[in-house]
């Protein structure tokens, strides 16, 4: 019989199945925050396999400095996602799907499971953000930025009395009429997931780095443009693309917006706030 892990992340429950001695402990290590003995709700259940036929090479991928594709589809009933190291569906109507992994790494399921909660984030109103995100006081603080802007710089500065949801991945969702930031375990440089706690969105910083640390407010157009340039969503679907257009615009019409520009020192928490 196949064990079954449940992952929970922002409320979202998925239950992986595999029967692989290696893939499955190592989820049990790595996801151990976010593994939940009793979903919320009936989770998205799918069974992972480990089968490396099909798959090109691992050394030949990236050859010449190409970056991997990532192909998401909807098919008329279900998502189909693929990546040199995995073919994955799933079915919104019976709620289950299967995933092949070419090797049984964290690192692939991990990458499935990111393109599987930005799909399914939109719906409700949520996206998932290029972003690190922390809870200070009671309230969570978003920072969107590209790879190099910085994310993973000002979490590792992230003082004591405050506590790390993600340096890399921060999931967002609408909640007791505002928005509310979740932990997740999509890590970034710093290679640790994040806490899993939420707290009310009190403000997003998108990050530059400068000669001396300032916040910036920003008018609501560029911070809807500047925020859509780092939501994480893969799918080519012309509906859901016109959801987190929306979504992004009801975010930065209800959550203020700024251009947080920083040294790399600690000092630059004490304007956060």
């Amino acid at each position: 019989m196949t064990s079954g892990t449940v992952i929970e992340i922002a409320g979202i429950p998925i239950l992986l199945r595999s029967c692989d001695s290696v893939f499955e402990p190592a989820v049990r290590e790595y996801y151990a925050d976010f593994i939940t003995p009793m979903a919320s709700v009936a989770p998205i259940e799918l069974t992972v396999e480990v089968d490396a036929s099909g798959f090109p090479d691992p050394e030949t991928v990236g050859a010449g400095g190409a970056v991997p594709v990532v192909d998401v589809a909807w098919t008329g009933d279900r998502w189909r996602l693929e990546r040199f190291d995995f073919r994955a569906e799933w079915s919104p109507g019976t709620n289950c799907g299967r995933v092949c992994l070419a090797r049984p790494q964290v690192s692939s399921i991990d990458s499935v499971l990111r393109i599987l909660h930005s799909i399914l984030a939109v719906p409700p109103g949520g996206c998932l953000v290029h972003a690190a995100s922390a809870v200070r006081n009671g309230s969570a603080f978003v920072f969107p930025g590209i790879s190099g802007a910085g994310k993973s710089t000002l979490s590792g500065l992230i003082p004591s009395d405050a506590t790390l949801l993600t340096d890399e991945i921060s999931y967002v969702r609408p909640a007791e009429g505002g928005y509310r930031a979740f932990g997740t375990p999509f890590a970034g440089n710093l290679g640790v997931p994040g806490e899993n706690i939420s707290a009310p969105l009190k403000a997003v910083y998108l990050l530059a780095k400068g000669p001396k640390n300032k916040i910036d407010p920003l008018p609501r157009k560029e911070a809807a443009a500047a925020l859509l340039r780092n939501v994480l969503f893969f799918a080519k679907d012309p509906e859901l693309i016109r959801t987190v257009f929306e979504t992004v615009c009801r975010l930065v019409a209800s959550v203020p917006v700024y251009r947080l520009t920083f040294l790399p020192t600690p000092e630059v928490w004490e304007i956060i706030a």
